[in-house]
C-alpha cells in the first residue's frame, strides 16, 4: 500500500522532473528518506514535515516560492534539522528544473491530490501581508511600504541587531568567524575612510535607518551629519539616540521623503543643500527603476563639486530574479533589486564618476547567519514580540537571504562615486586608495 509520504514524494518528483532530494514525513507518521547518495541522506539530515493537508493546499493555490513560504510560516509545513541546508536542497531543483509538465502527465497526479486532501478551499493567508494601494513609488505608497518593514517595533530590531543598530551588510575583516559587532564597526569605519571624512565636514545620509552611520561619523570623525528617514519610528528612535549620546550639536535627523530634500523648510533645517559627502546605505533598493534616474541626480545635486558619494546597495544577477514573491508579500513590498551594471549606468548618466566598486556578497551571508543565530537564541522573546507566524517569517527571510547571497543569486556592493569639478578633476588620490589598510 502506498503511504501518504510516498504519494507526496512521487508527486514532487513528477512536478520537478527529478527526485525530491530531502526526506519527508507526513501528518499520518509515514516517512520517506532522502534518496541514497543525496547530500541530505542520513539519520541526522534535515527533513520536510507536512503537519497537515493544508500545506499541500497552499502549494496547490500558490505553486512555487510563495506557497512553500506560506506553508512554512503557518506551521503547516516544517523542517526538522538545518533549515539552511533544507532550503538549499529544495531551491536547487526547483529553480534549475522548470515545473512544466503536459496536461497528459499531470492528470495522473489529480487522483493523488484528491486522496491527499490537497484539493479544497484556499487557506487563509497566514501572516500580515503588505497592503499597498495606488501606483508604485508614489510618496504615500513608499511611506506605507517602509512602515510595513521598519515599523514592526524598535524593540525587535534592538533584539536582532548589535548595539550599533546597523541594519545592513557588515564587513568581516577576520572572515566568517569574526563577530557581528566587529563587522558592523569595521563597515562604518570603511565607509568613513572611503569618504575621507574630516572634522567639520557636512555629511548627508539618505535613508539613515536607526542612525548608526551618522552617529558614528559625528562621534569618531567630527562630521556635521544629517540623516533622513521616511520611517516615523526610526525618526523618533534616532532623535532620542542623538540626544542621549550628546551629539545634538553635530547630528540632525529629518523625517521626510528623499524627494522632499529641496523643500525650503527642510533646507533651512539641514543648513542648505550642499554637502561634502553623501551616503545611501541599502536605501536604493526601495527606489523604483523608473525613479532611479531622479534619485541618482538628487545624490549628485546634494554633494559639492569634488565631493564623494557612497552607495551600498543589494543587487541581483543578470539572469536571476530580484526580491521574490515571499519578500514582496511579507517583508519588503516594492523592493527592487537590479543588476549592478544597471545601477552603474544610472550614476554615469547622472554625471557622476564611479571610482570604486567593492563587492561584499559573502559578507552579507555571514551577516544574515549572525542575525539568524541571534534570533534563534532569543526565539521566545521574538515570538512574544511578533507572534509565532511573525517570528517564522523573519527566520525564513534571514535564512533565505543567506542562501541567496551564498549562491550568488544576490549581491551587495559599496559604490564610491565623485562629482567631478568642471575641469574633470576629482579630489581623490590616484593609485592606492586611502582607505586600504596595510
Amino acid at each position: 500500500m502506498t503511504s501518504t509520504a510516498q504519494r507526496i514524494t512521487s508527486a514532487a518528483a513528477e512536478l520537478l522532473g527529478s527526485p525530491l532530494p530531502i526526506g519527508v514525513r507526513s501528518w499520518d507518521g509515514s516517512e520517506v528518506p532522502a534518496p541514497v547518495g543525496s547530500p541530505l541522506d542520513g539519520p541526522d539530515a534535515p527533513r520536510l514535515v507536512f503537519r497537515s493537508q493544508r500545506a499541500l493546499r497552499r502549494l496547490v493555490w500558490a505553486p512555487g516560492e510563495l506557497g512553500l513560504a506560506e506553508a512554512y510560516i503557518s506551521g503547516d509545513l516544517d523542517v526538522e534539522g538545518d533549515l539552511l541546508a533544507a532550503l538549499g536542497a529544495i531551491w536547487a531543483p526547483s529553480t534549475e528544473t522548470p515545473v512544466k509538465r503536459s496536461v497528459k502527465k499531470l492528470l495522473p497526479l489529480l487522483g493523488d491530490a484528491v486522496r491527499l486532501g490537497a484539493i479544497g478551499t484556499k487557506p487563509p493567508r497566514p501572516g500580515q501581508a503588505a497592503k499597498l494601494r495606488g501606483r508604485r513609488h508614489t510618496q504615500d505608497r513608499d511611506r506605507a511600504a517602509i512602515a510595513h518593514h521598519y515599523d514592526v517595533g524598535n524593540e525587535f530590531y534592538e533584539l536582532l541587531l548589535d548595539d550599533s543598530m546597523a541594519y545592513s551588510c557588515g564587513y568581516y575583516t577576520q572572515g566568517p568567524d569574526g563577530s557581528l559587532v566587529d563587522a558592523q564597526q569595521a563597515k562604518l569605519d570603511l565607509i568613513c575612510r572611503k569618504l575621507g571624512l574630516k572634522e567639520g565636514q557636512r555629511h548627508l545620509d539618505v535613508g539613515c535607518g536607526w542612525g548608526s552611520l551618522i552617529c558614528h561619523a559625528a562621534a569618531h570623525y567630527g562630521t556635521r551629519s544629517v540623516g533622513v528617514t521616511l520611517s516615523r519610528q526610526q525618526y523618533e528612535y534616532v532623535t532620542k539616540r542623538v540626544a542621549d549620546a550628546g551629539l545634538a550639536d553635530l547630528v540632525t535627523v529629518v523625517h521626510a521623503d528623499y524627494r522632499d530634500l529641496d523643500k525650503p523648510e527642510i533646507l533651512d533645517r539641514i543648513g542648505g543643500s550642499s554637502f561634502d559627502s553623501v551616503t545611501a546605505i541599502e536605501m536604493g533598493e526601495h527606489v523604483g527603476e523608473d525613479e532611479y534616474p531622479a534619485f541618482a541626480a538628487l545624490l549628485r545635486d546634494r554633494v559639492r563639486p569634488g565631493g564623494r558619494i557612497l552607495v551600498q546597495q543589494m543587487s541581483r544577477g543578470e539572469n536571476a530574479p530580484g526580491g521574490g514573491a515571499f519578500i514582496e508579500t511579507y517583508i519588503a513590498p516594492d523592493m527592487h533589486m537590479k543588476p549592478l551594471s544597471v545601477t552603474l549606468g544610472h550614476f554615469g548618466r547622472a554625471g557622476l564618476e564611479v571610482r570604486d566598486v567593492h563587492a561584499l556578497r559573502e559578507h552579507y551571508a555571514w551577516t544574515c547567519d549572525d542575525w539568524t543565530e541571534i534570533l534563534e537564541a532569543h526565539w521566545e522573546r521574538a515570538v512574544a514580540m511578533l507572534g509565532e507566524t511573525g517570528a517564522r517569517i523573519w527566520r525564513l527571510y534571514l535564512v533565505g537571504a543567506s542562501l541567496a547571497f551564498t549562491s550568488g543569486r544576490m549581491g551587495v556592493d559599496q559604490i564610491l562615486l565623485t562629482r567631478p569639478h568642471s575641469d574633470g578633476s576629482a579630489e581623490l588620490p590616484a593609485g592606492r586608495a586611502v582607505w586600504e589598510q596595510s
